[in-house]
């Protein structure tokens, strides 16, 4: 079993940034792919970026040059670092800790991400 604690959201204004942090609670953290989720109200989960346990990245066209997320291993924790900050991107977002070859899919309690002035 894996426990992730997402924190580090808030209110921003537009173009402001926030980092968001994903805590695991494993010290093999470091086989699993990352990735980090939102959700919208009224709208479906989506995907926004992926991490592997390699380091490669990919992410949504809509946070492609804004959104980077990257991984420390020796600190089980995936990051989130958001800049230029648009309204759109409010939203409750979610870690995501995957190994499918073993058939593990854990997830965190989202925190939530207000961007309005």
């Amino acid at each position: 079993q894996v426990q992730l604690v997402e924190s580090g959201g808030g209110l921003v204004q537009p173009g402001e940034s926030l980092r968001l942090s994903c805590a695991a609670s494993r010290s093999i953290f470091s086989i699993y792919d990352m990735a980090w989720y939102r959700q919208a109200p009224g709208k479906q989960r989506e995907l926004v970026a992926t991490i592997t346990n390699g380091a490669s990245t990919n992410y949504a066209e809509s946070v492609k040059g804004r959104l980077t997320i990257s991984r420390d291993n020796a600190k089980n924790t995936v990051y989130l670092q958001m800049n230029s900050l648009k309204p759109e991107d409010t939203a409750v977002y979610y870690c995501n800790a995957r190994r499918t070859a073993i058939g593990a899919d854990y997830w965190g309690q989202g925190t939530q991400v207000t961007v309005s002035s």
